[in-house]
């Protein structure tokens, strides 16, 4: 599929809509963002780029909406600009790409390849994408769209094993979209709310860039409710592996406790992986507060705390996981925590943590949210990573002897404005 024939379908329904043949809505942001990151003396970023690599990025994005009774469709476009040093580093560095930000996104591994670069230099791009396209119907009881959508399934408030399609990177600050996969999705609404639901996600083989079943993915979620409570049953295959998976939400004495347990069946082994959090609100001091504290368990980790390259090598369950962007962790087991502040009704405070059990390594992050002004809104972090040089969060190995991929503070701005 053309990337100019995407365009034109977008452009078709506004025409459409400004005739007033349909319903439509038109929205979308502006938004630019700044990150700089210091480099400790060991650490690899350090020789490649200095004692701080700084990145920027904007975007443009519009987002169309139509409906007609109970058809309709969604086409919305990326105009994507990128500059920083991170570029020179992923350059020269490649055997350490794994574990360095993507800058650029990618479809690969899709159906369709959405994606186009206008133009890019040593130390920037500029691209255009689509990152949403789909058409469907909607009934009574039944749901059915095709094209490039996004799903979220599970009950993790910060890490969700039951949402491997796309999952947000646990310490992400700005979420506000999931990448989108080209799947034909459908749920089925059942009495008393519960439902059924069902996607099948093709996807290309790196190699071959054809389309199979060991790319693919095929998934079933049943959705139900028992009294206040929510149950998740889950059956999947995906990229081969046969996965399982239930969890739900409870009411536990003024707080919620959430969980899911997933069980993947490898081709050489059975892998499970557990949440559990228990979140409440309250308040405090006058101000309104919410918190949640989180535990995971990452069967696919590493049990003995040896992140250098050999030892990932011997772990391939885990490299293709973190490669395809299912998995954020390298390590067994981890605890989180957030606490929300609402510190003015617009202005909003978060003290991250997350700590990996297994080295003692962890990251603290405080965000801060503001919606300055109608329709704007400035999003902020600073991100201190702790722990010494070889474990997850003070730095691992890199290929080169001696050197780490480790990050100091970091701070993180962006600006974004809604229309």
């Amino acid at each position: 599929m053309k990337f100019a024939s995407l365009l034109g379908f977008v452009l078709t329904l506004v025409v459409a809509s400004a005739y007033g043949q349909r319903d439509y809505r038109l929205s979308g942001h502006v938004k630019y963002r700044f990150t700089v990151a210091s480099s400790p003396h060991e650490s690899l970023f350090r020789r490649l780029s200095g004692d701080t690599t700084a990145n920027h990025g904007a975007d443009i994005r519009l987002n169309l909406d139509w409906r007609s009774g109970g058809w309709g469709a969604r086409a919305d476009y990326q105009l994507v600009g990128l500059k920083g040093e991170t570029f020179a580093v992923t350059r020269e560095a490649p055997e350490e790409r794994l574990f360095l930000t993507n800058l650029i996104p990618t479809d690969r591994r899709r159906l369709f390849d959405l994606n186009s670069v206008i133009t890019e230099g040593n130390d920037y791009a500029i691209l255009h994408r689509v990152d949403r396209l789909w058409a469907g119907y909607t009934g009574e009881n039944t749901t059915i769209r095709l094209g490039r959508q996004a799903i979220s399934w599970g009950n993790g408030m910060i890490y969700t094993p039951m949402d491997f399609l796309n999952p947000f990177d646990p310490a992400a600050v700005d979420k506000e979209y999931k990448p989108g996969d080209d799947m034909a999705y459908g749920q089925y609404a059942l009495p008393e709310g519960n439902d059924l639901q069902g996607a099948l996600v093709l996807r290309r083989d790196l190699m071959t860039e054809n389309v199979g079943v060991k790319q693919s993915t095929l998934v079933f979620k049943y959705h139900g409710f028992r009294g206040s409570s929510e149950v998740d049953v889950l059956i999947a295959e995906h990229y081969a592996d046969m996965v399982v998976a239930a969890g739900g939400n409870w009411e536990l004495g003024g707080a919620v406790w959430r969980g899911d347990v997933v069980v993947t069946r490898t081709s050489g082994d059975t892998v499970p992986q557990l949440v559990t959090s228990l979140s409440r609100s309250w308040n405090a001091w006058g101000k309104n507060m919410s918190g949640v504290v989180e535990y995971y368990f990452n069967g696919f980790g590493q049990s003995d705390g040896d992140y250098s390259p050999g030892a990932l090598a011997s772990n391939p369950d885990l490299v293709q996981r973190i490669t395809r962007g299912e998995l954020f962790t390298l390590a067994r087991q981890y605890i989180a925590a957030s606490v929300t502040v609402e510190i003015a009704p617009l202005l909003l405070a978060a003290p991250n943590l997350f700590v990996n059990l297994s080295d003692a390594s962890a990251l603290f992050q405080a965000v801060i949210q503001y919606d300055f002004r109608q329709d704007m809104f400035l999003l902020g972090s600073l991100s201190v990573p702790i722990g010494p040089d070889g474990t997850e969060f003070g730095g691992i190995p890199s290929a080169v002897p001696d050197e780490f991929l480790s990050n100091g503070p970091a701070l993180f701005f962006q600006l974004a404005a809604y229309f």
